[in-house]
């Protein structure tokens, strides 16, 4: 958990905003006892998850496709090769939705923009360093034009059916 006070303040809010303006749907499934918030969230999302990244076609048409996914300071950060459908898409169009599911154990639901971070942003070097403790070698040296991408969200609801299942 890398998390800071304000990080983890700001991503309440941004949690408790996104429920409040869900549809009632979604708050009959993501009821209060099964809401998540954001320290649950940061000490559950650790290591790497497997998100599933949508993005649109420049014809409008959707795309699904998975991505290694690590929850930092309150964002999803991930990467994959410029060449990919996926890369280009964001580059065009940087609205993505992103989730992870494990089960009935935990959904986290996503929307945002996708900002992509070059190794002169201010936060390159720690994601680089986590992406290199939890894979062994850094993802750049995995292919010649891979990306680094971070959601910016601007809603997240994050849901576990049974709370208490979480630390198990």
């Amino acid at each position: 958990m890398r998390e800071t006070t304000a990080e983890l303040t700001a991503l309440q809010e941004l949690l408790d905003a996104a429920h409040a303006r869900s549809t009632k749907h979604l708050r009959a499934i993501v009821t209060d006892e099964r809401t998540m918030t954001a320290d649950e969230l940061a000490k559950a999302l650790t290591g790497m998850c497997t998100l599933n990244l949508a993005t649109v076609t420049a014809t409008g048409e959707p795309r699904i496709s998975a991505v290694d996914g690590h929850f930092l300071h309150a964002r999803w950060v991930f990467t994959t090769a410029e060449s990919a459908a996926k890369a280009r898409h964001l580059r065009k169009r940087p609205a993505a939705s992103v989730s992870f599911v494990d089960g009935e154990r935990i959904g986290v639901f996503s929307h945002g923009q996708v900002e992509f971070l070059t190794t002169d942003h201010p936060d390159f070097d720690e994601i680089e360093q986590h992406l290199v403790a939890h894979y062994g070698s850094s993802p750049s040296t995995w292919a010649e034009d891979i990306a680094y991408m971070r959601l910016q969200p601007h809603w997240m609801v994050g849901y576990a059916f049974d709370k208490s299942k979480l630390t198990q």
